[in-house]
């Protein structure tokens, strides 16, 4: 029945009543010399009721009518005649056919009423899965590979084809996994996915009936339009997307620009000065002072050198690229080399020291952990107040190596504790003219890249940067020589 034509439907749910109430005349007729008048006419409401319950109004009224006459020619005194001896007859089939008419048609009312309510539940369920499925989706061969598992879903018996039209390229899927496009002599239905922004794509079906139910059509059009709010948002997503990405890297551009061009100014302008004096012929100077002006050159040339490799050294951890030269180090000497290399950037701060060399070796690439130690050290020395001491300490804490180094500065309010550490972030009330901002988001990278965790805290008096490391590596301690012998 459901896959009958629309004009072929009443005539087979007229042809089914009638039958029905014929059957049931029949087995009254074979049952008459047992049965009264009155129950008779209260029995043939059965097939009345059972037709305009099942098979709509129409074909209720039809075992109203048929019942009626059935009625009245077999079981109406004198039988087989369409005329009644008394009047009480006459009564009793009027009443037979107006209660079978008014139960025929409050029947189909109910039934009709019944089936809209399952329709618009079956419609608002349907919906409500496809918008689940569309939801969060911002890809549109996902949109349109849900689309066409949905509609695939509701349109058991057909193909179907989602096509999504862009710029660059087009998207095609289809359900089931059989490939429509070999399929011939079958019916084709288009169904444009449009918005307000265009036609962003089609949908097709193959072996869709051309007498689609409206309640089915409106659900076709419903998904189509859904599909096209979906591929529409996904747009709009991407787009956003796009703006995101472009406005960070300008500002990322911009912060780079403007932390590193000052952060060049200062060492540029000593080099230029030292240079100028040493190489001008006409100026006489003292041994002592054209030392000075060397170790000026060559720690200003250190600070370039050390900018360049703060920048390098970001864009290898951003990118994934970069890679550890692991080895077995004293961590003691890690800081008297780091140490030494910011002698004169340290001559304003007594540093204090308390790393024992009695500490267990730890693993880890001695350049770049001493870059750790440099950049530490040096934030410490930006914003601590002159003749203040920096404080470095080490000690075992657990399967851990603890480093602590501290300084007597400002403390850091505790809701921008958690983010010095990224990529030029400025911290409200300080002077973010000091730097590029790279310096403890490197120390960060690096640090995690040997599986260790870092972060700072506010002290009583200043701020300490603290930073733990492993002392095994790939789960192994270090071989004491007794035991490297032992294991030849």
């Amino acid at each position: 029945m459901k896959h009958l034509p629309f004009y072929l439907r009443p005539v087979v749910n007229l042809l089914i009543s009638t039958g029905a109430v014929v059957l049931f005349s029949v087995i009254l007729i074979i049952l008459r010399p047992y049965l009264s008048i009155s129950v008779v006419a209260l029995l043939y409401l059965v097939p009345v009721v059972m037709s305009a319950a099942l098979l709509g109004r129409v074909a209720g009224i039809t075992a109203s009518v048929l019942s009626f006459l059935i009625f009245n020619y077999f079981f109406i005194s004198p039988f087989y005649t369409f005329q009644a001896a008394h009047p009480q007859d006459y009564l009793a089939m009027i009443v037979l056919l107006s209660v079978a008419i008014l139960i025929s048609s409050l029947m189909s009312r109910f039934q009709s009423n019944l089936a809209q309510v399952r329709a618009r539940e079956r419609e608002a369920v349907q919906l409500y899965e496809l918008s689940v499925d569309l939801a969060g989706k911002n890809d549109q061969a996902m949109i349109a590979k849900a689309l066409a598992q949905r509609l695939a879903g509701l349109f058991e018996a057909s193909v179907i084809e989602v096509e999504i039209f862009l710029a660059e390229e087009k998207i095609l899927v289809h359900a089931p996994d059989e490939n429509p496009r070999g399929i011939t002599g079958a019916s084709k239905r288009k169904i444009p996915l449009a918005s307000p922004r265009g036609l962003l794509g089609e949908i097709r079906i193959w072996n869709l009936a051309d007498d689609l139910p409206p309640e089915e059509q409106r659900l076709l059009q419903t998904f189509a339009s859904q599909g096209a709010l979906a591929l529409d948002r996904a747009i709009l997503a991407k787009s956003e997307t796009r703006a995101r990405v472009l406005e960070e890297s300008d500002r990322l551009k911009t912060a780079i620009l403007s932390s590193v061009s000052h952060e060049l100014r200062t060492p540029l302008a000593s080099i230029q000065a030292s240079a100028t004096s040493l190489f001008n012929p006409e100026v006489a100077l003292e041994p002592a002072a054209r030392s000075e002006l060397q170790s000026l050159l060559l720690e200003e040339t250190d600070n370039l050198t050390q900018l360049v490799g703060n920048l390098l050294n970001m864009s290898r951890i951003e990118a994934g690229a970069l890679k550890l030269q692991r080895q077995w180090n004293s961590f003691a000497e890690i800081v008297d080399t780091g140490l030494r290399r910011l002698h004169r950037n340290s001559a304003e701060h007594p540093v204090e020291v308390d790393v024992s060399e009695d500490l267990p070796l730890v693993s880890v690439d001695s350049v770049l952990m001493e870059q750790v130690m440099i950049n530490l050290v040096r934030n410490s020395l930006k914003f601590a107040p002159p003749h203040t001491p920096i404080r470095i300490s080490a000690r075992v804490d657990d399967q851990a190596l603890k480093v602590t180094v501290s300084n007597a500065g400002p403390p850091i309010h505790p809701e921008y504790l958690q983010h010095i550490f990224e990529k030029f972030y400025p911290i409200p009330g300080k002077d973010t003219s000091q730097g590029t901002g790279l310096g403890l988001s490197i120390c960060k990278g690096i640090v995690e890249a040997h599986g260790g965790k870092i972060w700072a805290a506010n002290q009583p008096v200043g701020v300490a940067f603290h930073f733990l490391l492993p002392l095994t590596w790939e789960g192994a301690l270090p071989l004491i020589p007794d035991e490297e012998n032992e294991a030849v």
